[in-house]
């Protein structure tokens, strides 16, 4: 069975900047900037943004 043409991606999506950082990424970025204290639980982190 064919993929509806509607559906199917322009080939942009590779290499796009993502906006939003899953869960380990921003704990790993936290870690880096000083901002993580160790024994804290990884959820209801604070919004980070991706470094440029």
């Amino acid at each position: 069975m064919s993929q509806h043409r509607s559906l199917k991606s322009k080939g942009g999506s590779v290499g796009t900047k993502r906006s939003v950082l899953k869960r380990g990424e921003r704990v790993k970025l936290m870690k880096a900037r000083g901002q993580w204290k160790e024994g804290r639980s990884p959820y209801n982190l604070p919004k980070t943004k991706p470094e440029a």
